[in-house]
């Protein structure tokens, strides 16, 4: 029976990979400050250099999402550098993110936003992110949007709903035909009064405006507490526009916190409600699994192996449900078993079989333990240290 199990979750883990972000490895704070690490990537080169030793150490993490306004300080013409760094480091360009909030411009929202001139250089923006992606054999730009309102009565939500189709369907058509479109949505931060894409219904909706080759993204964190995220991602399985993940923990809201460091059975019910959808269907879906997520108090590698490591083991618990007699005791409305199948696979222990999987591919079976042995950190601190705690500011 234990030697069944070992063959599921390596077969679960052969499949499984997950994108890690840029931003991850960089000195990022929140609304109040920056608490910097010595060892933090100040450079694209450096951000590479970080997941390489990651995806180096886990296996799993062939691919990095990038920045479009942190990462490519000349826009297209950066393309050729991140090309060459990505192949000095051993991983490859994952999705495209644009930035539609940063700029003094956006101030008042980005495809949302009441003055044309700034929804053009908005629109401007991503087509040049699509250009991005398409140099560098990206398939996926994963759009964000910061717009909203603060006060009752200062954004007319319908116009801005119309303005946002107008954008995306643009956008869509600037797609190549392999690329696809990932719309994610937020309920509130920072606009606090209304969002323009604030669940994922309004995200289905769009995307489905935008065009075919649009889907959804959810991210973890962006949900109110006790939002049931798996029924979500139910839905949009059954209606074929569930794109991706960003995969991060939170115990308020959007806490960017390391995957199940909070709640690991919500990310195990999720890794399950996909599993079972293969299952049923006998199909793989076509989902990306990314990590966004940046830490001002763990360090930067470390958290990075550490959600990936703990992303392994609910998936290969997810694995291990046991799908015909799940199936059958949910047919039949029994409760107490069909609740068991996924108690039982939860409670199992995976770190036995992920190590010996490990083994099998000559890495390291303890990922943590080996970045910690390799001198990687010492090295990068003393090269790094200086220029980085000298780099302090203040919130205001």
């Amino acid at each position: 029976m234990e030697s069944q199990l070992t063959e599921k979750v390596f077969k679960a883990l052969e499949s499984f990979r997950i994108e890690i972000p840029s931003w991850g490895f960089a000195n990022t704070g929140t609304r109040f400050g920056k608490f910097l690490q010595a060892a933090a990537a100040g450079t694209i080169e450096e951000k590479f250099s970080d997941a390489g030793q990651v995806h180096s150490l886990t296996g799993v993490c062939p691919t990095v999402a990038l920045h479009v306004l942190w990462d490519f300080p000349r826009g297209l013409d950066s393309v050729h550098e991140v090309a060459a760094l990505a192949n000095k480091y051993g991983v490859r360009p994952g999705s495209i993110n644009p930035n539609l909030f940063q700029d003094q411009i956006y101030k008042h929202g980005s495809f949302g936003n009441p003055d044309a001139k700034a929804r053009s250089e908005a629109l401007e923006h991503s087509k040049d992110s699509v250009a991005i992606a398409h140099g560098l054999k990206s398939r996926d730009i994963s759009f964000w949007f910061a717009d909203g309102s603060n006060y009752p009565g200062s954004a007319n939500i319908r116009q801005r709903k119309k303005w946002f189709e107008e954008c995306l369907q643009e956008s869509h058509d600037s797609l190549s035909p392999e690329q696809r479109m990932l719309v994610e949505y937020k309920p509130f931060e920072p606009a606090f009064y209304h969002t323009d894409i604030a669940d994922w219904g309004m995200a289905l909706l769009l995307a489905r405006k935008a065009g075919p080759q649009a889907k959804v993204l959810v991210d973890t964190g962006h949900h109110y507490l006790a939002q049931n995220i798996e029924q979500i991602v139910a839905w949009l399985l059954a209606e074929d526009m569930l794109g991706g993940f960003h995969f991060n923990d939170r115990r308020y809201a959007d806490d960017d916190l390391t995957l199940g460091s909070i709640d690991p059975y919500q990310v195990f019910r999720i890794f399950h409600e996909i599993l079972f959808f293969e299952w049923e269907a006998g199909q793989r879906a076509d989902i990306a699994y990314m990590i966004d997520q940046s830490h001002n108090l763990k360090g930067k590698i470390e958290a990075m192996i550490q959600t990936v490591t703990m992303a392994q083991e609910l998936f290969a618990k997810a694995a291990l449900v046991d799908y015909e007699k799940l199936a059958a005791a949910q047919q039949t409305s029994d409760i107490v078993s069909a609740e068991g199948c996924l108690q039982d696979a939860f409670a199992h222990d995976v770190r036995p079989a992920i190590r010996a999987w490990r083994a099998s591919k000559g890495l390291p079976e303890n990922p943590q333990e080996a970045f910690r042995q390799s001198g990687y950190l010492e090295r990068v601190t003393q090269e790094r240290g200086a220029r980085n705690m000298s780099n302090a500011g203040s919130y205001a």
